[in-house]
């Protein structure tokens, strides 16, 4: 790997001293020098003084990742070993926890490195690779993986650009394949994963302490409307803490089969569910047109949405979307209120509560908020790089 040197400015150079993580493209004033992805960067300023040690790789965030501040770190073997190792020693108590078996091993920057993250199902182990720069190292992690990880199987994700084209697949590499689906534990619940199909396994880690929360504080004899539901995770939560009755709705026709597998796998009686395959907002005019009302509404729509009536952004839409939850939830019900979109604040997703209740003129009392759970790791420092913002909400009148 060829080492370039890479001149930022002054208001970059000052971040990336005190610690910021990603590389900008506005940061870097001879960008002619960028030439081929996986290149590592040494980071000067126009003094030509050591700022930091990185790698170019595009993605959506930017050019690349600070990897270190020490000048004279070697950026090989032994570096992603002492960066793997640490992460795995960080998350010695996920490895004891018999009642949850499937965890974010290693989180891209929170843990040293960014563009590359490490999830771990019950022994099975999914490496995702955010850009052509950091998949060009992939020999040093499969190596370090191979040396202190005992791996039923290895599978990765490729999450990048290649020739304009967005690649999203995921591919066998090393150890036994898996017969999926496999089942993994959640804090004891069951959910089925496959690694080998597709964008998604079946299930969305980062949601782990919020669906904790719906199943022991929210659910009891209560009916939960699941929204953009998926696999029916939050579905299973519910009906493991006590719900009467879930409503599932996705629009993808996969989600039926997905949702009644995950049922299934925690005996769960698929038949007394509704799981409805059709668009929220469809569904949200549906339940006002018949009157139905909920006394929990879980909303965790993606950040990004076209179907063929609507195009969802929960930058700008969220509101909307907000104020059609609170019309179709009983007085005194919940509404779990979530995104894992990066470009907003929790600051800035309150005001969109605060204007959804003040609109629909009803009072209402946020009783909890969270972001990513521990094994996400994040930079305290650095708010943007957790994305995942939920308020649980109380209806008042």
């Amino acid at each position: 790997m060829k080492i370039i040197d890479v001149l930022v400015n002054d208001k970059s150079g000052i971040a990336l001293k005190k610690g910021y993580p990603l590389i900008l493209k506005d940061a870097v004033m001879n960008p002619e020098v960028l030439k081929e992805e996986g290149d590592l960067l040494r980071l000067i300023d126009r003094n030509r003084r050591f700022i930091a040690k990185g790698y170019y790789g595009n993605q959506n965030k930017g050019i690349g990742w600070v990897l270190t501040r020490k000048e004279e770190e070697a950026i090989d073997f032994n570096f992603f070993e002492s960066r793997i190792s640490a992460a795995i020693e960080r998350r010695s108590n996920f490895k004891l926890n018999t009642q949850t078996t499937a965890y974010r091993l290693f989180n891209g920057e929170g843990d040293g490195i960014g563009g590359l993250t490490i999830d771990y199902f019950d022994g099975y182990y999914m490496v995702s690779w955010y850009s052509e720069g950091i998949y060009s190292m992939k020999h040093h992690v499969y190596g370090v993986l191979d040396k202190i990880v005992n791996a039923k199987a290895i599978y990765e994700k490729k999450r990048f650009d290649t020739k304009g084209q967005y690649i999203d697949q995921d591919d066998y590499v090393s150890g036994t394949p898996g017969d999926f689906p496999i089942i993994v534990k959640e804090n004891g619940m069951n959910f089925a994963v496959d690694l080998n199909d597709g964008a998604m396994t079946g299930i969305f880690l980062d949601q782990r302490d919020v669906r904790a929360a719906l199943r022991d504080k929210y659910s009891e004899g209560n009916h939960v409307l699941n929204t953009f539901s998926y696999t029916g995770a939050f579905s299973v939560a519910a009906l493991s803490g006590g719900a009467v009755k879930t409503t599932s709705v996705d629009l993808a026709k996969r989600s039926l089969a997905k949702t009644i597998e995950q049922f299934s796998v925690n005996g769960i009686d698929y038949e007394a569910q509704d799981i409805k395959v059709m668009d929220v907002f469809d569904y949200f005019r549906y339940a006002k047109r018949h009157e139905l009302k909920f006394d929990v509404v879980v909303l965790d729509p993606p950040s990004f949405a076209r179907s063929k009536k609507y195009t969802f952004s929960s930058a700008k839409d969220y509101t909307a979307l907000l104020q059609d939850a609170i019309a179709i939830t009983e007085k005194k019900g919940f509404i779990v209120a979530s995104t894992n979109n990066a470009s907003f604040s929790m600051k800035k997703f309150k005001t969109f509560i605060d204007e959804a209740f003040k609109t629909s003129g009803t009072k209402y009392k946020i009783l909890e908020e969270s972001s990513l759970p521990k094994d996400f790791r994040t930079n305290r420092d650095y708010p943007e790089f957790n994305y995942l913002k939920v308020c649980i909400i109380q209806k008042l009148k």
